[in-house]
């Protein structure tokens, strides 16, 4: 599997790409340092993060802290988003690790050709929401109108820092020095909108780190607009 790693990164950065996506697609990975699985899905993720038509968001959960060893980027709301995610679509586990495409496309661990086609498929259909992100200092201004779907939605604000590093010394990954791409935190929801009106508002995102705004159907329905202000 080792062997094929260059060849799988270098086809999901080629293959499905579209010249311009309306909105770009979002790219949610479940993932966690006690996890021996999710390395090679932590690997894609910086792959995804070079892309302009991609926001791939890395939210660590705490489910596998048990085993030896706690992640130390992991969040509960993590994991509840992922539970969430899990009910809309009737299934009855979760699982490390897991993408989830814009709210909705369901991938079991590190697919990169199953992604690609993924991330062409959604980014190939009409955008429902035209949105609108600016940042100025610390003020970040927010519009929006639906195009084609029917509110309410809810308005996510959330940050990320764009690598971390971890030396890891006990559970499944023991020995390991790992790097992650886009490791969320601080999510956030600012808003439920009527998509009747014209949204406009004005968030606050102190500090360097890049901003991602979605425009979602609920809390784990169908991602209809991102923008990410890196």
């Amino acid at each position: 599997m080792k062997q094929l790693i260059p060849y799988l990164l270098a086809a999901l950065s080629c293959v499905g790409a579209p010249a311009m996506a309306q909105s770009p697609v979002v790219v949610e990975l479940f993932t966690s340092q006690g996890c021996s699985s999710c390395p090679p899905a932590d690997r894609l993720m910086h792959e995804l993060a070079k892309r302009d038509d991609v926001i791939a968001l890395a939210l660590h959960v705490d489910y596998w802290d048990y085993i030896g060893w706690k992640d130390e980027f992991a969040d509960p709301k993590h994991a509840e988003r992922q539970r969430g995610y899990a009910v809309e679509a009737g299934r009855r586990s979760v699982y490390t690790p897991q993408m989830i495409i814009n709210g909705v496309t369901d991938i079991v661990g590190a697919r990169p050709m199953e992604l690609s086609k993924a991330i062409a498929e959604h980014a190939a259909n009409p955008a429902p929401v035209a949105l609108e992100v600016v940042r100025a200092g610390s003020r970040v201004t927010i519009s929006a109108d639906a195009v084609s779907a029917e509110g309410p939605f809810l308005v996510h604000m959330l940050r990320y820092q764009s690598e971390r590093t971890a030396r890891i010394t006990r559970g499944e990954n023991a020995g390991h020095t790992l790097s992650y791409a886009n490791v969320t935190e601080d999510w956030k929801i600012l808003a439920e909108w009527d998509g009747v009106t014209t949204l406009a508002m004005d968030a606050v995102a102190e500090g360097d780190n890049p901003v991602v705004v979605m425009v979602q159907k609920g809390r784990h329905g169908p991602i209809l607009a991102a923008a990410q202000l890196r």
